[in-house]
């Protein structure tokens, strides 16, 4: 049986990407590429709004490919995956305060009709960059897991 790590919800504030010269931009490295994306690897994460909440995964292969990610906590503050050691090996996660966690939005018109994968988050270990999407095996996390409650 294979042990689990649970992760918190982190970083309600990225600060990331805005501001920086284009070299500065933080690069990170899927260790497996997304479902359905083979061949890319790379991606810089850059933060798309003010507040720093919203950041876009841009892949450094396909400029026409990007992902609206989130961190979760402010959101679903609730929300602490379980993953397997075999990512945090592959990762190479020593310690929790170096995750980044992240959740792949699809925006919809408004806020009220966006939702969020939480059943496949993004985990980046910021100090080495490299970062795995993670289907988790739990089915009570929905993949449409909307963002606000009317």
């Amino acid at each position: 049986m294979m042990a689990t790590a649970s992760l918190p919800a982190t970083a309600t504030n990225l600060h990331l990407g805005r501001g920086l010269m284009p070299s500065e931009i933080p690069v990170i490295e899927l260790v497996q590429p997304m479902p359905g994306f083979a061949d890319r690897h790379r991606f810089a994460l850059v933060q798309v709004d003010e507040d720093g909440l919203l950041c876009s995964l841009r892949s450094l292969d396909d400029p026409d490919l990007r992902f609206l990610v989130a961190p979760p906590m402010p959101f679903f503050p609730d929300y602490a995956p379980e993953v397997g050691d075999d990512v945090v090996e592959q990762l190479g996660i020593d310690s929790v305060d170096d995750i980044l966690l992240l959740v792949v939005l699809t925006a919809g018109p408004s806020l009220e009709t966006s939702t969020a994968n939480l059943a496949a988050p993004v985990l980046v270990n910021l100090r080495t960059r490299r970062a795995q999407q993670v289907i988790l095996a739990d089915p009570g996390l929905s993949v449409t897991a909307p963002l606000v409650t009317p």
